[in-house]
């Protein structure tokens, strides 16, 4: 994905690199720690999981046994991962236990939680892709603000329609990344030399993970929940000052010192923050009103997983 040279006050022309969403201080490219740490922090959540969790000391069958208490349950049960009831202690998201039992707490909790090693490895992998790329471009900050806010989105999301079952997981706020991506090529799209081609590497990445969100026993509307969050925050936090727009068109100098963002750049970061804080108000009020999501949205169902002759969807 390349971009354009931006113009800036003199005339001069400054290269913008490959991809630098919100980069305002030229070309600096930062190093990536943010992600890293969360990734570390994801795995050292899951060995204590295991830990606790101690296979051999309440069941039978475990698997690879030579590992001790970190061995995986029997692997009927879950593989390669711990009990249900070790990820609900761990604090797994529920809605009986944050509707009815006040634990508003696992909203957060719940995404440092991995049901099992592939669970664990295949978003680890995600987001050192996606996530390092972004933060080196954006700073630690906004990345930060995008993955806590974005799997946060895509908790309360969830607990609206799921709730017979313990969700955990990465992938509300990995899905926002996602979604920051694609807003931050809207916003910023003057600047972009392969509009098209970045714009469809996008589009093709989200709908290919959201498509493998309809298959049983993945909870696709984390998923949702998490980009919509993800794509409006892009909107607010990473939109690029258009240096040289204002200055084209011959606007004063104190002026264009004032503002240095397009008309449309204003407009959706503004109805973006309109939207994002009131979702997550009414999200919110909806979760702790004891609010099922599938009573007011029958189809909604669909979404999350398309029954089918190779299996079924009862267990949602």
């Amino acid at each position: 994905m390349g971009r354009d040279d931006v113009e800036i006050a003199g005339g001069e022309k400054k290269g913008r690199g490959n991809y630098s969403p919100a980069d305002d201080s030229g070309d600096r490219q930062r190093v990536s720690w943010l992600i890293p740490m969360f990734v570390l922090a994801n795995v050292v959540v899951f060995g204590f999981t295991m830990y606790v969790n101690n296979c051999p000391k309440h069941s039978s069958g475990c698997f690879i046994k030579p590992l001790g208490r970190f061995s995986f349950q029997p692997f009927r049960e879950n593989p390669l991962g711990p009990s249900t009831s070790v990820l609900r202690k761990m604090g797994g998201l529920e809605w009986d236990k944050v509707v009815h039992h006040h634990q508003g707490w696992r909203l957060l909790t719940c995404i440092w939680l991995h049901a099992g090693l592939i669970h664990l490895i295949a978003n680890t992998i995600s987001l050192l892709v996606i996530g390092n790329h972004l933060e080196e471009q954006c700073g630690f900050a906004r990345v930060g603000v995008i993955y806590l806010l974005s799997g946060f989105g895509g908790a309360v999301f969830s607990s609206l329609f799921i709730q017979r079952s313990i969700s955990v997981g990465a992938s509300g706020a990995l899905f926002g990344i996602l979604g920051a991506m694609l807003s931050e090529l809207i916003t910023n799209w003057s600047i972009y030399t392969n509009k098209i081609a970045a714009l469809l590497t996008v589009l093709v990445v989200v709908t290919f993970n959201l498509a493998l969100g309809i298959l049983p026993h993945v909870d696709n509307f984390n998923h949702i929940g998490g980009f919509l969050t993800g794509f409006l925050l892009g909107f607010v936090l990473l939109p690029l000052p258009q240096l040289g727009w204002m200055e084209s068109r011959n606007f004063p100098a104190e002026v264009q010192a004032r503002s240095q963002y397009k008309p449309h750049q204003c407009l959706l970061w503004a109805v973006s923050l309109a939207l994002l804080i009131s979702g997550f108000v009414v999200g919110l009020a909806l979760l702790f009103s004891g609010v099922n999501g599938y009573n007011r949205c029958q189809w909604c169902r669909s979404l999350n997983c398309v029954p089918n002759s190779i299996w079924t969807c009862d267990a949602i």
